[in-house]
This record gives C-alpha cells, structure tokens and sequence, in this order.
C-alpha cells in the first residue's frame, strides 16, 4: 500500500470530534495550552483512548486562499479556525463523536455505536396532535435547561488576556443555537467603538450556507435527544410552498399574534413569556463586546405585515422547481452577487425565475425571514423564533433534492476562493466539532436521516398518514380496549335478552295455533340448525 493511500485511510478513519466550547475547555490552563482533549469518564483516559474512541491530535487548518470579500487578517478570533482558542483536540475514530469522543456520530446509536439507523423528519402538519405537543413542550425544555455541558464566550481572546482570564457564561440549551448563529454571522470588530466590518459571515451569502445550517439542524437534534432521552426525535419541517400566509402561526403549534399587541406572541402560547438573545448588534459593535447571552425582551413577530416590495409573496412549487433546475452549485464571486448559482437562488440573492443576482429584494429562503417581520427578520438574531428550525428544515430538504437529482461530485464545492470561511477544507465557525464543509456537501442517506415527502409512495404512505394513526391509537389503545369490552359485554346481554323474549313468544304462539302460516324467517327445526338469518 502506497504512502499517500496509508494517508487516505488514516483520515478518513480518524474524524475531528468536539462540540462547541465544553465546559471542561473553558479554564485558564486550557486556553493557555490551547489543548482541548478532556477525559473520558467511561475509561478514565484522554479523548476515550483505552477504548479505542479517540486520541488527541494537532488541528491542521486549510492554508488555500479566500476570496476578496474581507481584505483583514489576524482580526477576528474566527478566522482560521478553531486556531485563536484550540490547537489541539480530540479526534474520534469510527463511528464516535463529541469533545471527548463519548458520543456518537449522526445516524449512529447504542452504546458503541454500532447500531445505523435512519431517522425521518416529518411535515409538521402530519404530526399527530400528542406529537405537535411534545415537540413544543421540548422546546420549551430547552429554553429553559441551562446547558450541562456548553458555555458561550463573551468576549474575544485578547479581551480574555490570551485566556488567562477567561469569559464564558452560562446558557440554556435552546439559547446555545441562538448563540452560534449570532456568533457566526456577526461583524469582525477592528478595534474602537462602532469600527467594524460587516461585509463578514461565516455561514451566509456563499458556499458554506446549505452545510452549515445541515450541521447545525444535526446538532440541535442531537442536544434535544440527549436532554429528553427521546432518541427518536426528529425536526418537522414546514412545506411553505404556495402558502399565503404563516401557517403555523397558532397557538397550538408557534403561537397566534397577540389579540392585545399585533407584534407579540398571544398570551395563550407558550412562545409569549420567551425572552430574546443577542438581537442587538449595533449595540453590541458600539460597545465593542460580543452577545453575553443576557435576555433583552420578548419574541417579536408580525408575519405578512412587512415591506411588500421587498417580498411580494412567499415561494411558490414553481419557484422551488425553478431553483432546483440550477445545475451549478457556485458561480463567479461565490457570494450574493452570484448568477446562476444554486446556492445563491435558494439562500434568496438571486431570481428563482432567471437565475440572475437581484438586489431590493429577498426570495426563497431570506422571503420568509422578513415575511415573519420580527425576531427572525435579523440574520444574527433570527434563530430566536423556533419557526427558523422548522424553515431551515424545509430549505434543507431542498438541498437534499437538489444533491439527488444532480449528484454534484464533491469537487463541484469551491475549495478555494470563496468568502473566508466557506472553502471546502475549512472548519465551521463556531464549532468546535470541527465539521469541515465539503464534508457536508452530500445526502442525507450518509448521515441518518431523510424527509417524509421524498420518500416513495409506500414508505411515504406509511410515515405520513398510517403511522401518526397508529401512535394515536396507541395512546388511547387501553380506553378502546375497555371501550371494547363493554361494548362486547352490553351487547352478549342484550342478545341474551332478545333471544330469551323470542323463544317465549314463539312458544306462545304454537301454544295459541294462531302463529303466521309464512313467517318473515325461515328456520329449519328438521336440520336442527339455524340459518344466517336470526332473530336478532
């Protein structure tokens, strides 16, 4: 076996795994060191090495060239990363994940796992009403469980003094995705209040939106099942095509508008006594300091109630189609002045009619962040209304049909050039898995899970209208068996009774001579049987 086939395997064996800042990696010795590889406490050792899970290892980060689009360097602690904070971290082999390899990877389960099983998110619409109560109660689990595992950074690494003197703070589970996202798509501060550059995002406007939103969607799966111990939990998604307004605006499901206040959330949702995160920017860069995490009022949202001439109407079936005939992934800038891109058309830079980059308006993905008018209308505050998972869930599925339909080899992702961030070999801000984008840029299928509409007939049959039935019954499976019984019982009583009063009117009838010469039910005393026809 050749040398560079010997280096093949071993990458492909060995996967970067650690979650964004553990705990455990948040002390002043640790920043110092720069070695993130904590203790597995199923073995006692590093990174599970007894076990075989993992060992710790340098990060080795893409050197190949970004695009012009943020001309600074040596500015911002996402740059090259996860470099300003870790160098070292652990790397989990096989089918393992997480900071110290005692987890497992997407669409992986069991205690070693070993045990591969796919997973179906379903329309939010085809969940049973126990099942749409659930997935809000989880939510609001979420919101309010502080993370056991997970802190967020408050500060940059200068401010922190190299990391001697460390800024963390504590966050719910639910507010850790909020965090991220804001993270992600903040601007680079560059010193003095207010200087900052905007024209930054490590998740938007080029290559890396589709993957990093798959990662993070996987993610937040993946914290919900370990927080409820619900490993069949799955995102539903929200088919918005053709829809004239918000649909799951109610209060059964993300909460009505507030009869009181058109901005608000109604009092009967759950979704009202939420507090929003980070969704104060320009406060923010004028302080020069990062989202601490802080509540700073309620969840905002006013849907279809937004400027018009920017989104004239939610996307159409026509329009996705349209999307979907794209045959390139990347074009020309690989940013939003892209023509002809996939990726630009559907993140919603670009006419799905034409292919051709717009400015004044927002389609496709970005038309139903500013159709909501509130929270979700701030790129680094939008996750704040749990609406964004069940969009971004949808826009993931369209990426998934649009990986099936074309099969872009993996070379059809930019591997250089493009936005900083979004090259193929470099790792997702602020992740601390160290998920590399290219890695991201296939199915589904390779990752545990699919969506009930792109199913066959059957299977789709079976996920979308038997098996909510099914769970139902199940539910109330004990009232319909009782039910059942004493349906079963009232009835053997009442025929007993019948046949009982019967048998005594025909006695009284031979006894008489006065019976019908051509009763209306024949029976044959000689056969000494009765016929199908009875009495009853």
């Amino acid at each position: 076996m050749s040398f560079a086939l010997l280096v093949f395997v071993f990458i492909q064996f060995f996967s970067q795994s650690l979650q964004q800042f553990p705990r455990l990696c948040t002390t002043p010795d640790v920043l110092q060191s720069k070695r993130c590889c904590p203790v597995w406490p199923g073995d006692g050792s590093v990174c599970g090495s007894l076990s075989g899970r993992g060992f710790c290892q340098d990060v080795t980060v893409s050197d190949l060239p970004n695009g012009p689009q943020f001309p600074h360097s040596d500015v911002d602690d996402r740059e090259r990363w996860p470099l300003v904070f870790y160098n070292q971290t652990c790397q989990c082999a096989g089918n393992y994940m997480g900071f110290d390899c005692g987890e497992c990877k997407f669409g992986y389960f069991g205690g070693n796992c070993g045990e591969r099983r796919e997973s179906v998110r379903r329309n939010i619409f085809q969940l049973s009403m126990s099942e749409q109560q659930r997935f809000i109660s989880y939510l609001n689990l979420a919101k309010t469980t502080i993370s056991p595992d997970y802190m967020i950074v408050t500060g940059t690494y200068a401010q922190m003094n190299n990391g001697s003197t460390p800024m963390f703070a504590n966050i719910s589970v639910y507010d850790l995705f909020v965090w991220m996202h804001y993270y992600v798509s903040r601007d680079a501060l560059l010193g003095g209040p207010g200087n900052v550059w905007a024209d930054i995002d490590f998740a938007h406007e080029s290559a890396a939106f589709l993957p990093w939103h798959r990662v993070y969607l996987l993610f937040w799966e993946h914290e919900i099942r370990k927080l409820t111990g619900d490993f069949n939990f799955t995102i539903p998604y929200w088919d918005w095509r053709d829809a004239q307004d918000c649909q799951v605006c109610t209060d059964e499901l993300m909460g009505a508008r507030s009869p009181l206040n058109p901005n608000l959330i109604s009092p009967s949702s759950v979704f009202s006594s939420w507090k929003v995160i980070c969704s104060q920017p320009e406060d923010y860069n004028l302080r020069e300091v990062l989202c601490d995490g802080s509540p700073e009022g309620p969840l905002l949202r006013n849907p279809g109630n937004h400027d018009r001439n920017r989104v004239p109407r939610l996307p159409t079936s026509a329009d996705v189609e349209s999307v979907l005939s794209l045959t390139q992934y990347e074009t020309g800038p690989m940013d939003r002045r892209a023509n002809m891109s996939f990726r630009n058309a559907l993140e919603g830079f670009a006419s799905p009619e034409t292919g051709l980059a717009v400015t004044g308006q927002s389609l496709m993905h970005n038309s139903l962040h500013v159709f909501m008018n509130g929270s979700m209308s701030s790129v680094q505050g939008s996750a704040n209304d749990p609406i964004f998972l069940l969009h971004h869930a949808f826009i993931d599925s369209i990426f998934e049909q649009w990986l099936r339909r074309h099969q872009p080899p993996r070379t059809h992702y930019p591997t250089a050039n493009a936005p900083i961030g979004h090259n193929d070999g470099h790792y997702m801000v602020p992740f601390i898995p160290l998920y590399r984008n290219g890695d991201y840029f296939l199915s589904t299928k390779a990752l545990g899970y699919e969506y009930s509409y792109l199913l066959d007939p059957s299977q789709r049959f079976v996920q979308e209208f038997l098996t909510p039935y099914l769970q139902q019954a199940q539910q109330i499976w004990g009232w319909l068996l009782a039910a059942g019984i004493l349906g079963a019982v009232v009835a053997g009583i009442s025929a007993t009774i019948i046949a009982v009063a019967c048998r005594r009117g025909t006695k009284r009838r031979k006894a008489s001579g006065y019976g019908e010469r051509q009763p209306l039910l024949n029976s044959s005393e000689e056969e000494g049987s009765a016929s199908y026809q009875t009495t009853l």
